[in-house]
């Protein structure tokens, strides 16, 4: 596995460069008008691409998916992405969409380990599969169709697309964690 970078690639931009568009929009994002977090800070070198960008990413943080179910499969793509920016900031936001701290250090055993719920490992399996093989199978998109409507099905496969590319990037850049953000767990020997 390619190592992640130390530092940054691309540090931050700080505040005395940001322009009115740049400051407008880390503003909006959370925590931005007073201590704006590192992924937002770091993208913003992109204005015209962050600005397309967060909206999008907004929707796949309010869509119609459970903010639980959210979750789960965006830590287990974080995990599979080995992306210890996403997994820390996603750890935080999880315990507040009603993740259990022991179902967050569950997460790294995947949808096979004791535990989890038929729906929740079938969760962690369609994260598992899309990051493996770019498609869900039959046998976890039926267990998913029993619960999920239509725009809940399509924004599972998007939901993990962004953040595979999130975590592609992020892991790229060497977007560092903010002080006091966990890190991802080791990989179990």
């Amino acid at each position: 596995m390619t190592s992640r970078p130390a530092r940054p690639r691309l540090a931050p931009l700080p505040r005395t460069a940001w322009t009115d568009e740049v400051r407008t929009m880390i503003e909006r994002t959370p925590g931005g008008e007073t201590e704006p977090l590192n992924i937002f800070t770091t993208l913003a070198r992109h204005p015209a691409l962050v600005r397309r960008w967060l909206p999008f990413g907004t929707v796949m943080l309010t869509g119609a998916l459970p903010p639980r179910d959210r979750e789960l499969l965006i830590l287990r793509t974080a995990w599979n992405c080995r992306s210890a920016y996403e997994w820390g900031q996603h750890v935080r936001i999880g315990l507040a969409a009603g993740l259990a701290q022991e179902e967050i250090e569950r997460v790294p055993a995947g949808p096979s380990a004791a535990g989890w719920s038929p729906f929740d490992a079938a969760l962690l399996g369609a994260a598992d599969e899309l990051h493996a093989d770019a498609c869900v199978s039959d046998r976890i998109w039926a267990v998913l169709a029993e619960r999920y409507d239509e725009p809940q099905l399509i924004e599972v496969p998007m939901l993990v697309g962004q953040y595979h590319m999130v975590a592609f990037t992020l892991n790229s850049l060497g977007v560092q964690r903010e002080p006091g953000v966990v890190d991802l767990p080791p990989r179990a020997p």
